[in-house]
């Protein structure tokens, strides 16, 4: 039996700390804006500082200053990597590619079958060293979100 207060329906909003503000803005333009749909709400000012948000139907991702100049690191506590889920297979290998013709170095989209049998995805980084994943809304996925 369940007995929590709410059940949590989605993420509201994501944000990332980003050395260089910049440099990160043409990152996400490429990788949000033109390649993953999301539009891009702008600048907006938080206490001291700039922040740059970017949103799609279902969550907001922002970017926001960092206060300490220091690489991201995976296995450090704290985020891992961010994973981007689209409706299917072939939008994985598309986005790889675009991706790679815009100079990021994202991996070949390709199955991943010790993750699942249906699990295709791509890999690449962020400027600051972020892992990010695009991957497709596999069938266990599917079933999950039907109950």
């Amino acid at each position: 039996m369940n007995t929590a207060i709410a059940e949590v329906i989605g993420i509201d909003h994501i944000y990332i700390t980003v050395s260089d503000m910049a440099r990160s803005e043409a990152f996400y333009d490429l990788v949000l804006r033109d390649t993953l749909g999301f539009s891009k709400a702008g600048y907006f000012q938080l206490a001291a500082d700039r922040h740059l948000s970017y949103y799609n139907r279902v969550f907001g991702f922002v970017l926001r200053p960092a206060r300490l100049a220091k690489a991201h690191e995976p296995y450090a506590p704290g985020l891992h990597h961010f994973c981007f889920r689209v409706e299917a297979e072939a939008e994985v290998h598309a986005v790889a590619q675009a991706l790679m013709q815009a100079g990021i170095a994202a991996t070949t989209a390709r199955r991943y079958p010790e993750y699942a049998k249906d699990y295709t995805a791509t890999f690449f980084e962020d400027p600051d060293g972020m892992r990010l994943e695009v991957t497709n809304f596999r069938q266990e996925r599917r079933d999950r979100f039907a109950r």
